[in-house]
């Protein structure tokens, strides 16, 4: 059986908003995975940036020492990038845990798909928590809403990619922070994000809030905004869990 966390942040906000040791105890989420996590966990991250060696291994370290302090037992944390030798299926069996890490989407993907990761994961038995780019591009069709300065405005620049095809649920994290942003000159949700929503839905979840995944049935948990046909609506508030099959 697959379960799946598909995650703003778990390890905190990135804006500092609040401070968070470990894991972040904002709407059950320590209770929810720590009913779900094995003893001594043999743990996987899959880089967002595999060519970043450095930024890899001290992305490694921050998660080992977030999840020891948040008392998870880790019998191992390992990393697929370019340094990895064996991407196959049958390697990512012998993990109980599977991070898909944070970054920009679009490297993030190009790497899942080079790696073939949407076909390993399917017969992938355990849990996997996606962070920020790694939650985003868990759907089925990814809405990768532009990031960095030039992508609103390249016409070359693909805002739905092929995902792994864990959800159909669009997720933008991050909310709370990047909400009032500028982009090329363009409010990134008002001008950009609220245009490209129709005909699709989008969830934005703030640092904090999660999407709940297990066998099959979906739930969020904590504040979270549906974006649909060029409007925003709060379909769920800290506290409190709602049904994905009752909103969306």
């Amino acid at each position: 059986m697959k379960e799946i966390f598909l995650t703003s942040s778990p390890f905190g906000p990135l804006d500092n908003s609040r401070i968070v040791t470990g894991i972040d105890t904002m709407n059950s989420f320590p209770e929810n995975l720590a009913s779900r996590w094995p003893d001594d966990a043999r743990c996987l991250v899959i880089s967002a940036f595999p060519t970043e060696i450095d930024d890899c291994d001290e992305m490694r370290d921050s998660m080992e020492q977030s999840l020891n302090d948040a008392g998870f037992p880790v019998a191992c944390l390992d990393i697929w990038d370019d340094r990895t030798q064996d991407f196959s299926a049958q390697c990512l069996m012998t993990y109980d845990v599977v991070f898909l890490g944070g970054g920009h989407v679009p490297t993030e993907n190009r790497f899942f798909q080079a790696i073939d990761l949407r076909e390993s994961l399917r017969e992938y038995e355990g849990i996997v928590i996606g962070i920020s780019a790694g939650t985003m591009n868990s759907a089925n069709i990814v809405y990768a809403q532009p990031e960095l300065e030039g992508e609103a405005t390249d016409p070359t620049y693909s805002r739905f990619l092929y995902g792994l095809g864990l959800t159909e649920l669009n997720i933008l994290p991050h909310y709370q922070m990047v909400r009032d942003y500028i982009l090329d000159g363009m409010r990134l949700y008002e001008d950009i994000t609220y245009a490209d929503s129709f005909g699709h839905k989008f969830l934005a979840l703030p640092d904090g809030s999660y999407v709940m995944s297990e066998d099959g049935r979906e739930s969020v948990w904590g504040e979270a905004y549906l974006i649909s046909d060029g409007r925003c609506t709060q379909i769920c508030r800290d506290g409190e869990c709602v049904c994905v099959e009752d909103i969306i």
